[in-house]
């Protein structure tokens, strides 16, 4: 019930405090994530931040009586960017007037729940408005689903549990909005400039131990060029130090991966590329003797879409590499569509005509042009085929939580 000014100014308030907590919050978070510290301290929590302040800009700027607040948001997020997931959930559907009953991962509470106890504690919000439920997917996440109560659900995770989510929902066909998993292909053509490709590509599948839904996991380089792009990713897999998160007086790189479950999944899937007949270039090694779960930086060669690490989501620091033969677009295009999934692309040429072509024909909701891994809190990011529906950011992520009423007066 309050007015579009009010919920600008407390959500600017809110982006202040986080901001004021940032450096307890970077801590939490590298300790529950295991992520570098360096990463959450410059990258993470910044970006909570200023999450808060874009959507208090347009909760003033909602002067529209036709849009209203959907109502009891039920919102799942994954372990991958626990607290910049949470920002990316919480503050578009306040900015809108809902009220939310937030899901963290079970991996990774700790952030989440501090950062709730940060805004109730300040008294901005009424009593009630934002609540966390902590928990199993089965046993917290699956009621949200399914309840009654719940106006809409906004998901964050595997496309596996997506699809049970949106059956869960379909009892009272609450609205549902998915971010799922990804399968993102890296396209180098020869006129490129190489060392920013390799740089890019090495960054697009490493960043965050390769734990990102928009990873440049498949690597497509022309054959004029494969050699040296592999070569050249390789050697910055080779120099990334791997080591405790919290260790950054020592330059840890690239921390652990988040949990036991997550190390085997991806060391399996290392193992059936090798059975599959893929040759590791670099890395494939792993180590969870003293605790942690560290896979190091991996980057295979010979390997074609029928293997079945090319296929499904690895998400971990495991990057597959094809050689382009063909200098036909709509040939690349097929190569680098040949997935169930459609989230991210990366296309690196000088050519911006043959960029822009090679974008169009790309089935990927983002296609990042000479980077990868560009996010701003303006731009939307979502997914085609199974790699979700909705978007997360810019103002299309306000329509999530909206909706529309017509209302026709005879005077």
């Amino acid at each position: 019930k309050l007015s579009p000014f009010e919920r600008s100014k407390y959500l600017y308030a809110l982006a202040r405090m986080i901001q004021k907590n940032s450096r307890f919050l970077s801590v939490l978070e590298t300790i529950d994530n295991g992520k570098p510290i360096r990463e959450t301290r410059d990258i993470d929590i910044p970006l909570v931040a200023r999450h808060f302040y874009y959507h208090a800009g347009w909760s003033a700027k909602d002067t529209s009586s036709k849009n209203k607040p959907i109502g009891v948001v039920g919102q799942i997020i994954p372990w991958n960017f626990p607290l910049l997931m949470a920002a990316w959930k919480i503050a578009p559907a306040l900015a809108a007037g809902c009220t939310v009953i937030l899901k963290p991962a079970e991996q990774t509470p700790l952030s989440a729940l501090r950062l709730t106890e940060i805004i109730n504690d300040s008294g901005l919000l009424p009593k009630g408005v934002l609540n966390v439920i902590t928990g199993l997917g089965e046993e917290a996440g699956a009621p949200i689903a399914s309840h009654p109560d719940i106006d809409k659900v906004a998901f964050t995770g595997s496309t596996e549990v997506g699809k049970l989510i949106t059956k869960a929902s379909a009892g009272n066909l609450k609205k549902v909005t998915l971010e799922l998993g990804g399968k993102s292909p890296a396209i180098v053509f020869p006129d490129a400039d190489i060392d920013a490709a390799i740089q890019g590509v090495a960054s697009g599948i490493f960043f965050n131990h390769g734990q990102t839904c928009c990873a440049g996991s498949r690597l497509f380089a022309h054959e004029k060029v494969y050699d040296k792009v592999t070569e050249g990713v390789a050697e910055i897999a080779k120099s990334i130090k791997v080591g405790p998160g919290m260790n950054d007086k020592d330059g840890s790189q690239m921390g652990p991966l988040v949990s036991n479950e997550q190390y085997e999944k991806v060391v399996g899937y290392m193992e059936s590329g090798k059975q599959d007949g893929a040759e590791c270039l670099v890395g494939g090694t792993h180590d969870n003797s003293n605790g942690g779960h560290f896979v190091h930086p991996t980057v295979f060669s010979k390997t074609n879409a029928d293997m079945k690490f090319v296929q499904e989501e690895i998400f971990g620091p495991v990057l597959t590499t094809q050689k382009i033969t063909d200098d036909d677009l709509n040939s690349i295009a097929s190569e680098a569509n040949n997935t169930e999934f459609g989230l991210a692309a990366s296309v690196w040429s000088k050519d911006i005509s043959t960029a822009h072509k090679m974008a169009a024909k790309i089935k990927a909701g983002t296609v990042w042009i000479n980077c990868h891994n560009v996010f701003d809190s303006a731009l939307p990011f979502g997914g085609y085929k199974q790699s979700g529906n909705g978007r997360e950011m810019g103002f299309e992520c306000m329509d999530n939580y909206l909706e529309t009423k017509a209302v026709t007066v005879n005077l």
